[in-house]
């Protein structure tokens, strides 16, 4: 449940809320108590909020989680060349977007006497601006929290299907484990002891998973989310050690990617890029918000470096034999099968946040609805269904890989890269924007739009391909028997 500091959105009839809640939110609540003109007159600094420096170590931990693991396959997808040229194009284009999101909030906001604007108010207002949207500006509202829902949601599948990929290739490997890591390029890890598939691995989780988010408030897992977050540091220190350590020859990796790859490397980087959710509530809790943007362009400088450094490196590293996610290449050696259990723990704790969002817009509305003593079972109940729903999805398209493309070219091109640029064009529609600058969001947003059509067609018609070849292989198997 939220902290009584949050937004109360139990008074809400409709599904989506006037409030996006993040899980910043929970974990670094706002103050209690100021009125709207008070909070207007502290946002200028005067009130307690989170400094610089803490607001950058949010800035990273809402950037960098499982989509880095898996910019090293991304990178294979591109090129050695194009791969991480695109890497950075991307993430230019996607600070830009964070940039015009900021600025569009802090217009709106002086426009409409409001402190601050969630993500989905901004669209709403700058909707309000154009004559012949306005009557609609309530569905800009609901769509921008359809695509958060849809992207939180979407993290907690891929959750799933890291977390059983990885503690399955743990458990197979554990009586081959030894202390030497050297690198063997055939496989990374050696399988003595087959287990059983992935999916049944995630129906083992479905239970621990259900009892993390029956959390009351989010703020008792603190302490633990700190503890994610130093293991996870660790364990990306290792990942670079180890790969650094075992670069081979470079020049046989093709520099240029194949055409019908590259939209699986744009659904991989975009869904790595997009932590645009978490802009405007980190400049709305800020002590001096004026001084975001600097924290903006830090950040993102260091998570576009660790991106652009990490993919190339594991593809120099890995070769062909890349996997969803660098972990899985990893020797079965003790020291890198800690790093996989470690970082699954991270992973594990991090699910509780992503899933808060869609949590928090979804379930009070229908918990309002019901009478008071079967409020709190309603809610569990809720929150069960949708941890098995996230399951569900997860068990239909065990490919972690391309969970993460489908992912990040559905949802993440729409919030990181189609909204902002349109948002700039209303919100600023009586003002007037120049013809160069109109070009320039057109284009951006026709670049997201390309990027949706294309990753998520790849996407699927390479899930259909494998599930294809996985039902003719077992086919055969039952054949030979």
């Amino acid at each position: 449940m939220m902290a009584s500091s949050d937004v109360d959105v139990r008074s809400e009839g409709s599904l989506f809320s006037d409030q996006n809640p993040s899980e910043m939110d929970a974990l670094c609540p706002s103050p209690p108590g100021p009125s709207r003109p008070q909070r207007n007159y502290e946002r200028i600094g005067e009130r307690t909020g989170t400094s610089f420096c803490q607001t950058l170590i949010h800035l990273l931990k809402g950037n960098i989680g499982t989509g880095l693991l898996g910019l090293p396959l991304a990178v294979k997808n591109a090129g050695l060349v194009l791969g991480p040229v695109s890497l950075l194009c991307m993430g230019v284009i996607a600070v830009h977007c964070m940039k015009l999101l900021v600025k569009c909030s802090h217009h709106l906001s002086a426009k409409m006497n409001r402190p601050s604007l969630t993500y989905g108010e901004a669209v709403q207002y700058g909707m309000e601006n154009v004559s012949w949207l306005r009557r609609h500006s309530q569905w800009g509202k609901q769509t921008v929290n359809l695509f958060l829902i849809i992207t939180q949601l979407g993290f907690c599948c891929v959750y799933f299907v890291f977390l059983s990929d990885n503690i399955k290739q743990v458990v197979e490997a554990a009586n081959a484990t030894t202390s030497s890591c050297h690198m063997n390029h055939t496989s990374q890890t050696q399988v003595l002891v087959p287990s059983f598939d992935s999916r049944l691995y995630m129906l083992c989780f479905l239970p621990a998973f259900i009892l993390l988010v029956f959390t009351p408030n989010l703020k008792y897992l603190a302490p633990l989310s700190l503890v994610a977050n130093l293991v996870m540091t660790a364990s990306l220190i290792l990942i670079y050690f180890y790969s650094i350590m075992n670069i081979t020859n470079p020049t046989n990796l093709p520099k240029v990617g194949r055409v019908s790859d590259y939209p699986l490397f744009f659904g991989t980087a975009i869904f790595a890029f997009e932590g645009i959710g978490v802009v405007l509530p980190l400049e709305n809790k800020m002590q001096r918000p004026q001084t975001f943007i600097p924290v903006l362009y830090l950040g993102m400088g260091i998570v576009t470096f660790l991106y652009i450094s990490l993919g190339t490196i594991g593809y120099m590293c890995f070769g062909d034999q890349i996997g969803g996610s660098i972990t899985l290449n990893l020797p079965n050696c003790w020291t890198y099968q800690a790093v996989k259990l470690l970082y699954c723990f991270g992973i594990f704790i991090t699910f509780a946040l992503q899933f808060y969002v869609p949590a928090e817009i979804l379930i009070p509305p229908v918990v309002a609805r019901v009478s008071e003593r079967w409020e709190r079972a309603v809610d569990l109940l809720l929150r069960s269904v949708l941890v098995i729903f996230t399951c569900a999805l997860a068990i239909l398209i065990p490919e972690l890989d391309l969970v993460i493309s489908l992912v990040g070219s559905v949802s993440s091109s729409f919030l990181a890269l189609i909204f902002p640029p349109i948002l700039q064009m209303v919100a600023f529609h009586s003002e007037g924007l120049s013809p160069l600058v109109t070009a320039k969001n057109v284009v951006i947003s026709l670049i997201g739009l390309v990027g949706f059509l294309t990753g998520t067609y790849a996407a699927i018609e390479r899930i259909v391909t494998r599930n294809a070849l996985k039902h003719e292989d077992a086919l055969s198997s039952y054949m030979v028997q």
